[in-house]
């Protein structure tokens, strides 16, 4: 929510791994709606996002700044970073493009049909074990193709937004597709219940801007023996492939 000139975050944003931190979703959105927003907006078009967690996003104040850090006329680089009071605790550097008209070839056209729609899939069985409630469980609507969170391996899942970033705006779809894509690791983990796998980042590529409000992730994980891995995610709505996303990932053995 806004609190003067920063945000304050609600229990719908909390992280499954910590109670004082945050998901990975919020932020990313709230940078990507202010790279977005940012001066001659509406001539361009984001067409990749990485965000950067640099440290976990504490509940409390947070406060955005945005700058140009590379101008175009074609082609700009826009940084947003979000700071808690003591600390820089992630960034954003957003790539635009400029938008303009051009007629397609047919060979260019792309009729790949989504996964089975959300309709067709399963909400979630109650999540057991050391997870905290939060975005992932209070923020979002799940329903899940293949795979599920107790389950190890690759997984389709249509997500669905519940609430609002800010209170009294709509959700852009630039915020709605971040926020969905910083799942790719949570529901195809290989290790659920033993290891926490944490993204210290997340980039999304974007060819088109979502429609409506379900976000389908087709998602797979890869580990290695040294504690290193990488979430990718395929990227569709309910018309079909918006584009995709990937996740570093951290991966340590829980400690009871």
């Amino acid at each position: 929510m806004r609190e003067n000139d920063g945000y304050r975050a609600t229990p719908l944003s909390g992280s499954p791994w910590s109670p004082e931190a945050l998901h990975g979703g919020p932020p990313a959105a709230l940078l990507a709606r202010e790279i977005e927003r940012f001066e001659e907006g509406e001539r361009f078009r984001v067409a990749r996002i990485t965000v950067e967690l640099l440290r976990p996003v504490p509940f409390g104040r947070l406060e955005v700044s945005t700058h140009l850090r590379r101008p175009g006329r074609n082609v700009q680089l826009v940084e947003a970073t979000l700071r808690s009071p003591d600390h820089e605790v992630a960034r954003a550097t957003g790539l635009r493009i400029r938008r303009g008209e051009i007629t397609l070839p047919d060979a260019a056209r792309d009729d790949t049909p989504p996964p089975p729609g959300p309709s067709e899939g399963r909400p979630p069985a109650t999540r057991s074990g050391p997870f905290h409630p939060g975005f992932h469980s209070e923020g979002v609507e799940h329903r899940f193709i293949r795979g599920s969170f107790d389950v190890s391996g690759p997984a389709v899942d249509w997500i669905r937004i519940k609430y609002p970033l800010l209170d009294g705006e709509p959700l852009s779809p630039l915020c709605r597709a971040c926020a969905a894509a910083d799942f790719g690791n949570g529901v195809s983990g290989l290790v659920p219940g033993t290891h926490t796998y944490i993204n210290p980042d997340l980039t999304v590529y974007l060819h088109r801007y979502p429609e409506g409000e379900w976000i389908c992730l087709d998602a797979v994980t890869r580990i290695e023996a040294d504690g290193i891995g990488l979430a990718q995610s395929q990227l569709y709505d309910e018309r079909g492939p918006i584009g995709c996303s990937t996740q570093s990932l951290i991966v340590s053995e829980r400690v009871e």
